[in-house]
């Protein structure tokens, strides 16, 4: 048991520190940064949407439970996004509205400057380092070999998923160094995962389909409510052609990664 503890947070935390490979883009000149960063959006709807239909619905259809209820797990996923979302516009209007403080300090990387589909952003990566926590303590707990399966699965699938949500991140209004800090928190709840997997055993896995359902609600709710909006605000034929292949390529990535579960 001591053993299982011991190589599950070691690997969560392995594949926390993923979270801080948004350091290579800090010292990029704000110019260069700015066409990434149209670039990484776009890449980012193809990842989220692949995540959502590829890697997260499939598997909590395959967990034998009643389809309806799958389906209304991603259903109450994209709801509860609707309502955090229309709560953070309500938020951040009334900052804007009734302080002066907040009018003052409106730049960029302050809170009051900060998109909504920021924190959203941050949500919804939260619950997936989560439930990746999940998986990786309950995956130590069958043996060694099958946790480090997992947490190679996990790592690799991680890499894109992070320089994506690093670069929505600062398009939603964060600062660099507040963007790598924020994403690194958000990582750091595998640990909590993995510990709640620890903890309670085999009786962890009747939620995870659940969880995995509702995960891909949110990333489907921010890839078609809040990023593609987005996109179609570029109308140039040549910037387009490259959004429609940022997507293709995050959409491949994703359907390449089934090769390491």
């Amino acid at each position: 048991m001591t053993i299982a503890w011991l190589y599950a947070l070691g690997s969560v935390f392995l594949v926390s520190l993923i979270s801080l490979i948004g350091v290579f883009f800090i010292t990029l000149k704000k110019e260069f940064l700015g066409k990434i960063i149209f670039f990484l959006v776009s890449l980012s709807v193809g990842a989220l949407f692949g995540g959502a239909f590829i890697h997260l619905i499939p598997p909590a259809f395959e967990s034998g439970l009643p389809p309806e209820l799958i389906s209304a797990a991603v259903l109450a996923g994209v709801f509860v996004f609707f309502i955090l979302e229309k709560f953070l516009h309500w938020h951040h209007a009334y900052s804007h509205e009734g302080s002066e403080v907040a009018e003052h300090y409106h730049c960029e990387g302050h809170p009051a400057a900060v998109k909504p589909v920021g924190f959203l952003v941050l949500t919804s990566d939260a619950l997936h380092n989560f439930l990746d926590g999940i998986i990786i303590g309950v995956s130590y707990l069958v043996s060694v070999e099958v946790g480090v399966a997992a947490t190679i699965a996990i790592f690799i699938h991680e890499i894109p998923q992070e320089i994506g949500d690093f670069g929505l991140l600062l398009h939603a209004g964060f600062s660099r160094t507040r963007a790598l800090a924020f994403n690194f928190i958000s990582a750091s709840l595998a640990a909590l995962g993995a510990l709640l997997a620890l903890f309670a055993g085999e009786r962890i896995e009747m939620i995870v389909p659940f969880i995995l359902a509702a995960a891909a609600g949110g990333f489907i709710y921010i890839a078609g409510s809040d990023l593609v909006p987005e996109l179609h605000k570029t109308t140039e034929p040549s910037k387009s052609s490259i959004q429609i292949l940022a997507i293709v390529v995050g959409l491949l990535v994703m359907f390449a990664l089934l090769a390491f579960e």
